[in-house]
């Protein structure tokens, strides 16, 4: 049974960073490039999602 992402963002932007958000207690900032296609990427460290709210209402996975 898959497992929901530990937080789920909506952004505006095609194009997000990732610093896991707690400050010296997160990972190092990363930048990722979401899909068009596809509509959301994850975070390789803290598996955040990132949907674009273009996919907001469609995302199912």
């Amino acid at each position: 049974m898959p497992q929901d992402a530990p937080e789920t963002k909506i952004v505006d932007s095609y194009r997000v960073a990732c610093d896991g958000g707690e400050g010296a207690l997160g990972h190092p900032r990363v930048w990722y490039q979401i899909p068009e296609d596809r509509g959301w990427v994850e975070c390789g460290y803290c598996d955040a999602r990132f949907i674009h709210r273009d996919f907001a209402e469609t995302d199912k996975t």
